[in-house]
């Protein structure tokens, strides 16, 4: 009898744990030192059927081989569900990972430029109609032989840049805004288990390391999770930037747990803190391009895409050009003339050391974000 009760309790501790891992606000992951490489340009190979929603590459971390490359995928996703995607964002100096998430909306993922509608801010590539998922052919390689769910809907594109993380000296300038904040309070789901397993596969192909492909990878996006193979692979067709080998070794760049948490409460896409210059790569804006097409891959190309949802809004904060920084500082105060001493038999009592006017404090001005030539 006693037995059993204590199996129940154990249970019901395990899907408590459970629970509060899988909803709410999702902790961030992994602190290094030096930041990802820029995204690399490539095509989204077209939509396996109906139910898949696109979940974008990104540059995972790894503490032996550094940055490795996460292919772009399909994935079918929870109905009602929608994907918001991780972002890397500078934070108490270090370049912290905040991990992606389902939910009934797209929250905050750093204004990084994922494309296929992933511009910055939403997702225009698709919406709920029920339980029925619907594609805006605008922006994303579906085919209507295979899925009859469709819709055209033109998205504005408010980053082109390839730059892949938030924040700090070249980073993406942007902030979440109160609805965004307010979606990334909602009830979430954690990464599923096909996701999870693919970034495991990607991890285990040396051809994914930034540190091989140098930021081209030759396996950008799949078809399905974890299927690598030529016949569903999609090489990247440029890197998104100049490649720099970083001055650190992987262990050497990884920041100490312990350390990392005692930042993460001052640390994120909202804290204000100059990052150091990024020795490491430099995020790079390609030259315009027009879209090419393939056929089945449609090549619709990463730095095209943009989003388009309810948050249109907070576009144009954004997109804010910034000043550089500089250093304003008040003179210090003059100090008034004294009167001219009276004439006294005994020399005059020493003068106390005059007040050192304490220095006006420093007002820096957020670095400036990349050039974004807009028609995250």
């Amino acid at each position: 009898m006693n037995r059993s009760i204590i199996r129940w309790v154990m249970l019901g501790t395990v899907i408590l744990i459970l629970s509060v891992a899988s909803f709410g606000q999702i902790a961030v992951g992994v602190s290094v030192r030096i930041g990802p490489p820029p995204l690399p340009e490539y095509a989204q190979p077209i939509c396996p059927g109906p139910g898949y929603i696109w979940t974008p590459g990104y540059w995972a971390w790894d503490d032996d081989d550094g940055y490795y490359w996460v292919p772009g995928t399909w994935v079918v996703a929870p109905v009602g569900m929608l994907w918001t995607p991780g972002y890397w964002g500078w934070g108490g100096g270090f370049y912290v990972w905040h991990g992606g998430y389902w939910g009934p909306h797209v929250g905050f993922y750093g204004g990084i430029n994922y494309g296929f509608g992933y511009g910055g801010v939403g997702f225009g590539g698709g919406e709920w109609r029920g339980r029925s998922f619907y594609y805006n052919r605008s922006v994303t390689n579906v085919s209507v032989t295979n899925v009859t769910n469709v819709y055209n809907r033109t998205v504005v594109v408010n980053n082109r840049t390839t730059t892949s993380f938030n924040g700090g000296t070249g980073g993406v300038q942007a902030r979440p805004s109160r609805q965004e904040e307010q979606y990334g309070r909602e009830r979430h789901i954690a990464a599923l288990d096909v996701q999870t397993h693919h970034e495991r596969a990607a991890a285990g192909n040396r051809e994914n390391l930034a540190s091989q492909n140098h930021g081209r990878p030759a396996i950008a996006a799949t078809a399905r999770p974890g299927d690598f193979s030529r016949r569903a692979a999609v090489p990247a067709r440029a890197a998104g930037g100049e490649y720099h080998p970083p001055a650190l070794s992987p262990k050497q760049a990884r920041v100490n747990p312990s350390a990392a948490n005692r930042t993460n409460s001052m640390s994120g896409a909202m804290n204000n803190n100059k990052a150091r210059p990024n020795d490491s790569f430099r995020p790079f804006t390609p030259p315009a391009k027009n879209n090419a097409g393939n056929g089945r891959t449609n090549e619709i190309y990463n730095r095209n895409q943009g989003s388009n949802n309810n948050n249109r809004g907070n576009e144009s904060r954004n997109n804010e050009s910034r000043p550089p920084q500089q250093n304003h500082q008040a003179a210090p105060p003059r100090q008034a003339p004294r009167p001219s001493p009276q004439q006294h038999s005994s020399p005059p009592p020493p003068h106390a050391n005059p007040p050192h006017a304490s220095p006006p404090p420093q007002h820096h001005a957020p670095p400036p974000g990349p050039h974004r030539g807009k028609g995250f």
